[in-house]
């Protein structure tokens, strides 16, 4: 199944899902390559990881937001964005022997972000077309950091994500959906 058809075919939590999800069909029946970073929207892919108890969540703190926050990135040419999000899980975090919780999108997101400079070069304001996909983990594996994207990897008990989180909107909006989201569905 293509990501077209697995998008057209996912049921919305929420009023921010059913909206960004008429945008990710949009966009993706527009015809622009969204696969690549060319394009002012581009598709990326995040890994909520979770422990097996449900209490904590695997956070990184990430330099460009300056912010303990979900593990993502680019899709760069990578049509499996499954694949995507497990593979940056594991290289922000140093995470292994991530499992799967559920098959198919978690989530969708569309998330705006602001121009900023990366490797001395600047990039310019644009749009992350994001699928999310539920990961669980032994929260006792060792943890590292990717020095060039994040300073810290950790589990974040859930209750702590609003003292560590810095970013409200993130935390309001997409982190608490997800982690009700994954309470409603028994995950």
């Amino acid at each position: 199944m293509t990501l077209l058809d697995e998008i057209r075919n996912y049921s919305p939590y929420n009023a921010q899902e059913k909206k960004d999800r008429a945008q990710l069909l949009w966009w993706l029946e527009s015809g622009i390559p969204l696969y690549h970073r060319e394009s002012a929207a581009h598709l990326t892919a995040s890994a909520w990881v979770v422990t097996p108890d449900r209490q904590r969540v695997l956070m990184a703190y990430h330099r460009l937001y300056d912010s303990w926050a979900w593990t993502g990135g680019h899709a760069d040419g990578e049509t499996d964005l499954c694949a995507v999000a497990k593979r940056e899980a594991e290289e922000e975090t140093g995470v292994s022997g991530l499992r799967l919780l559920r098959n198919g999108i978690f989530s969708l997101e569309i998330l705006s972000v602001d121009g900023h400079e990366k490797r001395g070069e600047y990039v310019s304001t644009h749009l992350h077309l994001n699928v999310t996909y539920l990961f669980e983990a032994d929260p006792d594996a060792p943890l590292r950091c990717k020095p060039d994207e994040n300073t810290a990897a950790a589990w974040l008990r859930v209750e702590e994500l609003p003292e560590k989180v810095t970013e409200p909107w993130y935390l309001r909006r997409i982190y608490g959906k997800l982690l009700k989201k994954a309470e409603i569905l028994g995950l």
